[in-house]
């Protein structure tokens, strides 16, 4: 397939740049039984039933971005990939000029100095070696990484509402939101546990490269990002039974559903472990029924992966749709809930 399949016009005025006044304030579009309609979040819990199972992503959002000086003096700007072994971390790196290996960063807050040496790239990053365990340093002095097309400074505002209400914060490891997932509040979620509906979690920790645009003219060719992921025995053998008694599964999220897809791709009993699994049309999914998503980015990996699920005609409908109905766009707009469309 090629990649301009995957291309629309995306008016600038319909990026959302800031948050909802409420999480739930978001419009919803509903895409089933091949039909559009236009709801509120809320809509959610008349399509879902107590013999269904809603799974959602608990990883949580580390402040991934710090603000160093390279030996010249000249600003960089670094921003979180990976934390790995041996005080090492996997970083982008913003700067004038490259970053040359054996040189080292400078990092000064609260009157205190922080140092990392280059190791040189790896793929599409730069190797960072710390001269301390570097997680402290992000936790206590790094900000939230914004999305780039958000493009404007972090505010205290997204310190809270770039995170999920049911972010695990042992599992600060994520460098973005699974921004699906920004739209429940706990109220809404204790009405939906009301029904008898189960509610589970997984974790997948989502790189930046979610962020990176396909270019390969080929998508077949495009090399996804590898993303940690752990989805428990407990809740594979509760989605198998959701299954058996003719339930459906939600995903709320494409790392959700990415994570849910890499664990059954193989029939695993369990996952823990990496997946780089690319959704393009012509994937054939085994679990996941319904997702929740919010609206992407032309040309990128996951348009591709709500092509596969919903077809590459519906997507072009429904996009075209939500542009006339002037919906809000990516991390911080509305969502939609998209019924899989078997072809």
């Amino acid at each position: 397939m090629h990649l301009d399949q995957f291309n629309y016009h995306l008016p600038e005025g319909l990026i959302a740049k800031h948050p909802p006044q409420n999480r739930t304030d978001a419009r919803l579009l509903l895409f089933i039984n091949e039909v559009i309609k236009h709801k509120q979040i809320s809509a959610l819990s008349s399509v879902i039933t107590e013999n269904d199972i809603l799974v959602l992503n608990e990883t949580s959002v580390i402040p991934a971005r710090l603000f160093g000086t390279k030996e010249t003096g000249g600003k960089v700007e670094v921003m979180l990939e990976k934390i790995i072994e041996d005080n090492r971390t996997l970083v982008q790196i913003k700067s004038s000029r490259s970053i040359k290996e054996k040189s080292s960063i400078h990092f000064m807050y609260d009157g205190q100095t922080f140092s990392a040496t280059c190791l040189g790239r790896q793929d599409k990053f730069y190797l960072l070696k710390w001269d301390d365990d570097p997680t402290p340093i992000f936790l206590s002095f790094g900000t939230t990484p914004l999305p780039p097309y958000i493009n404007r400074a972090t505010t205290q505002e997204d310190q809270l509402r770039y995170q999920t209400v049911y972010a695990n914060k042992r599992l600060q490891q994520s460098v973005a939101a699974p921004t699906a997932g920004l739209h429940f509040d706990l109220p809404m979620l204790n009405e939906l546990e009301k029904t008898g509906l189960k509610i589970r979690y997984l974790s997948l920790h989502v790189g930046a490269g979610t962020y990176t645009p396909v270019t390969s003219e080929d998508i077949t060719k495009h090399k996804m990002h590898a993303e940690e992921v752990a989805v428990d025995r407990e809740l594979v053998q509760e989605i198998l039974s959701v299954k058996q008694q003719d339930g459906k599964v939600f995903a709320v999220g494409t790392t959700t559903l990415r994570a849910l897809e890499a664990t059954f791709l193989d029939s695993r009993t369990e996952f823990k472990g990496s997946t780089d699994l690319f959704i393009y049309p012509g994937f054939k999914f085994k679990v996941v029924d319904y997702l929740l998503t919010n609206f992407h980015q032309p040309k990128s990996s996951l348009l591709m992966l709500v092509a596969a699920f919903i077809g590459l005609e519906n997507l072009k409908k429904i996009y075209a749709e939500a542009i006339e109905m002037q919906y809000r766009f990516l991390s911080y707009g509305d969502a939609m809930l998209l019924e899989r469309h078997d072809l």
